[in-house]
């Protein structure tokens, strides 16, 4: 029988228990449930469902609520009510509530990790590596609330002299909406600023991506977040995440995923001038090889930029920019390295649903069907969405014109190299580029990567590395598309308003 409590998923806590569950027949799907007032709430006050997919087999592993407006107005109403209280709780408090919340998932670290893989499709040491970076935001923020003391400022204006105190108060409640391509990763990022600058919310995680936000509600219970302040429900962008964007009683949102989502926030939120949009925007990291690089070691760092995670993360190195005088003999080494890490069942990662599928398979068939672009594959594609798992296999373009390019990001996949002849070019390129979000260079030239790296219109850069960045970092999206922040004093920003108070100074 399907599993409908959450104790029983959380016993499944090691790879073995874990594949004997899967592999027992007398196992169907897991029941997922909306989590509000730290309670789970009853399967049966949930009329419609969705089906949510594991990745790797093409089969149906859970069953999430398509939760309806009075559920979603019934976690933003408990959510509301526990602001005036957690609002005014020390900062004392509150960083020892996330400090617990990272032990107890440090103690369940191997059921987050087999379960992210499971649910995402995404190798183990990928999910691996995201459920401790997850537990990591709440040390971080834990921390950065009891270290991070506003100055108090002496002034003389006009009048007598005054003494300025500067705080900061909790925003309200807060909606969290998060994509899949992290599911993890992308909630706690939200979640761990969010309780510990002060404010309540409502997350509502991928539909398609529901097991560990499901698993993560437990861990809230576990470390006694007092009832109210954090609630997760479950359902579709259209009808539950619009619901809870809508509402009056929410005063910000934070949002990561595509561009229509964001599109269609804003117009839902028009008419509420002071609620407080955040909007992270699904994008691309282009790729820059200039020809003093060591061919292979770019090559290694070019292929982990566009294929790991399956090319779907939002800073995935998908568009490769070459210097001509190396771009046939890079192309040749990049080729290699990708048939030999990037394939089914080892580094890559499958599609993450059957319409995705679809719409990465579209966009290939067109490029195999027009002469003028050179195509490399790792395997078959086969002309339908497969039953046994939604693999594509990592693929490579060349000789694709600038213009034939798709209007929206693949998000899978699939890289395009391009040859370019000056820096100048490369970083127009780049910039003209409106899904570039952030960058990488390769090059042994530090002038270079100082020079372009200023250049390029992007809100992180990297020069020979990837994806490393510290938590307090900043991280801002530059695209008028998108209004997001990230990084310790930026996550500050977002969850609190900058108050002064003078007071006379003697």
């Amino acid at each position: 029988m399907a599993i409908t409590n959450i104790s029983a998923l959380w016993d499944l806590d090691s790879s073995t228990r874990v594949f004997d569950y899967l592999n027992s027949s007398g196992n169907e799907i897991i029941q997922v449930q909306n989590f509000i007032e730290n309670q789970f709430i009853d399967p049966e006050h949930t009329p419609r469902w969705i089906n949510s997919f594991a990745p790797r087999s093409g089969k149906v592993r859970a069953i999430v609520p398509r939760s309806p407006p009075n559920i979603v107005e019934y976690a933003v109403n408990v959510a509301s009510q526990a602001f005036s209280t957690w609002s005014k709780s020390t900062v004392q408090h509150r960083s020892e509530i996330l400090h617990r919340i990272a032990s107890i998932m440090e103690q369940k670290i191997e059921l987050f990790v087999v379960w992210e893989s499971i649910d995402h499709g995404k190798p183990l040491f990928r999910a691996r590596a995201e459920v401790e970076r997850s537990i990591e935001h709440f040390r971080y923020f834990a921390n950065y609330i009891i270290e991070n003391d506003i100055p108090v400022h002496h002034n003389r204006g006009l009048g007598m002299a005054t003494m300025t105190y500067e705080h900061r108060a909790p925003v309200g409640v807060y909606a969290i909406i998060t994509s899949w391509n992290m599911p993890l990763y992308l909630l706690t990022s939200k979640i761990a600023p969010c309780l510990a600058f002060g404010c309540t919310g409502v997350a509502k995680p991928s539909e398609l991506t529901s097991i560990t936000a499901f698993l993560f509600s437990e861990v809230l219970r576990r470390a006694n977040l007092p009832a109210g302040v954090m609630n997760i429900i479950f359902g579709d962008g259209p009808g539950t995440g619009s619901t809870l964007v809508r509402s009056p009683l929410v005063h910000g949102v934070s949002f990561t995923g595509g561009v229509e989502t964001s599109i269609q926030i804003r117009e839902n939120t028009a008419s509420d001038i002071h609620k407080i949009l955040f909007l992270e925007i699904r994008g691309s990291c282009p790729t820059i090889v200039f020809p003093d690089v060591d061919l292979k070691e770019a090559a290694i760092t070019a292929a982990s930029a566009a294929f790991e995670n399956g090319g779907q993360l939002s800073l995935s190195g998908s568009r490769i920019y070459v210097h001509r005088s190396i771009h046939q003999s890079f192309l040749r080494e990049l080729s290699q390295i990708v048939k030999s890490e990037y394939h089914k069942y080892t580094g890559l990662s499958p599609a993450i649903s059957p319409e995705h599928y679809a719409k990465i398979l579209s966009y290939l068939v067109e490029a195999g069907d027009n002469p003028a672009r050179v195509i490399f594959q790792t395997g078959h594609i086969p002309g339908h969405v497969p039953s046994d798992g939604f693999w594509i296999p990592s693929t490579l373009l060349s000789n694709v014109s600038i213009d034939n390019l798709p209007r929206q990001e693949l998000f899978g996949p699939v890289a395009t190299v391009y040859p370019f002849d000056t820096e100048e070019d490369v970083v127009r390129l780049c910039n003209a580029n409106p899904h570039g979000i952030g960058a990488l260079i390769l090059t042994h030239d530090m002038l270079r990567m100082g020079r372009v790296g200023r250049d390029l219109d992007a809100g992180i850069v990297w020069a020979n590395c990837h994806l490393g960045r510290d938590l307090g970092a900043g991280i801002t999206d530059l695209r008028a598309i998108g209004t997001g922040r990230g990084g310790g004093a930026h996550c500050r920003d977002m969850f609190t308003r900058l108050l002064a108070l003078h007071v006379p100074s003697f």
